[in-house]
């Protein structure tokens, strides 16, 4: 008979995050590892939701826009994989994902576009939230009535340490970068540098603390070397991802919990931001990075997945030519998007609020693709919106009908 799966670490929902030493908020090679999983080993691992707490279970969305940026992405670990040497492929197999029994309820936000912004922060530039409550495997929320959908519950982050070597790479490309767009971007945040503010280095101390504020790179993006900030939402139950180890031991991190994302995570808080507990089962494939010719992670998803039939969603098209009628040549983030901005302006007609329905399109299992990307101009790019998560019908076939379907906190200023 299998054992009782071990917790290999807990957290406090009553600590503040930047006080609990097995977080930590930077990717270093020295932070200190806080414990071994053995290859084979199934664990538990807890996690606090991305801000460490800053955001309530309330009507208001102050929280959201006055959140402290340099406050986030609490990381669970590292943890040492023992045998794991640089150029292994480290497996991650999450067998399950689940909200603490005690907080069964989440939030999405759009962020101040002075304090974050978003996807369409020039359209919606105020803060606002939606906060999502669980039954089981479904969410419905206050602020957003009208719908009901199963969550696909995944980590938005998991990754390994990089070496000494790639974090330089990282620091100097991504400060490349800074450097490059200072005038052609002067208003746009391109890169998140080294930041010292704020820094949790997990159980480090004195000098080497130090120096992990000092050059451990932020969490918000994913990076091609490790995996890191993907918001990958079919990396699910189920699923399982190959991860290139860059250091002895890999120091395996994980964090960022979301009952469910759309395809883009457009609000950039725009997942079911959760607090919860992940259940992983690690192997490893000794000189996978060689052997396997895999520089990157890849993954394979679970058996999970909405259950939604072909011909029950409802497609928008979105092309590489902005709102105010200028051509873009091949520019995708452009193309995605006109078809956020069309799938909103058709919502609408049903009663909701704009900032209903991109808090919406964040969060609910919306796919996103690149339909084309080779035609010359134009970028062409689908977002499909499953008609079934809605209680009444939303087809083109129907005659649309304003509803009272209330509001979602927006902030003040």
């Amino acid at each position: 008979m299998p054992g009782k799966i071990r917790t290999a670490q807990s957290v406090s929902l009553d600590i503040p995050a930047a006080d609990q030493p097995n977080l930590h908020n930077r990717w270093h090679p020295d932070i200190p590892t806080i414990g071994t999983i053995e290859p084979g080993e199934t664990v538990k691992i807890e996690c606090v939701d991305w801000t460490g707490g800053q955001i309530g279970n309330n009507d208001s969305a102050e929280d959201v826009r006055t959140v402290d940026l340099t406050k986030i992405h609490y990381l669970t670990g590292p943890f040492e994989i023992k045998g794991a040497e640089p150029g292994d492929l480290l497996v991650v197999n999450i067998t399950d994902v689940q909200p603490f029994e005690d907080s069964p309820w989440g939030f999405t936000g759009i962020f101040d576009r002075k304090n974050g912004g978003g996807f369409l922060d020039e359209h919606y530039p105020k803060a606002a939230k939606a906060i999502w409550d669980f039954d089981g495997i479904y969410c419905t929320s206050r602020h957003i009535p009208g719908v009901r959908f199963a969550g696909l519950i995944h980590p938005g982050i998991l990754g390994c340490a990089p070496s000494t070597e790639v974090l330089a790479e990282w620091n100097r490309r991504e400060g490349d970068l800074i450097s490059a767009c200072v005038h052609s971007h002067p208003e746009k945040v391109v890169a998140q540098p080294p930041l010292t503010v704020n820094a949790h280095a997990g159980q480090a101390s004195g000098d080497l603390k130090t120096k992990i504020a000092r050059e451990g790179a932020r969490t918000i993006p994913g990076r091609p070397e490790h995996g890191g900030n993907v918001d990958i939402n079919n990396i699910s139950r189920g699923s399982t991802t190959y991860l290139p180890v860059h250091v002895a031991g890999a120091k395996f991190s994980v964090g960022d919990l979301h009952f469910s994302q759309g395809d883009g995570e457009i609000s950039f808080c725009g997942a079911i931001e959760i607090a919860g507990t992940i259940t992983i089962k690690f192997d490893l494939i000794k000189n996978g990075v060689q052997s396997r010719a895999i520089k990157s992670p890849v993954f394979r998803p679970g058996d999970v997945a909405p259950n939604f039939g072909p011909g029950r969603y409802l497609t928008f098209e979105g092309f590489s030519v902005d709102e105010n009628g200028k051509q873009h040549f091949l520019d995708a983030t452009v193309a995605y998007r006109q078809a956020c901005l069309r799938a909103i302006e058709y919502l609408k007609q049903f009663g909701y609020s704009g900032e209903q329905i991109y808090l919406l399109l964040s969060c609910a299992p919306i796919k996103g693709s690149i339909a084309g990307i080779v035609d010359v101009p134009n970028v062409c790019t689908t977002l499909g919106i499953p008609m079934d998560i809605f209680d009444f019908d939303i087809s083109v076939e129907a005659v649309p009908q304003k509803r009272d379907l209330g509001s979602c906190p927006i902030s003040s200023v």
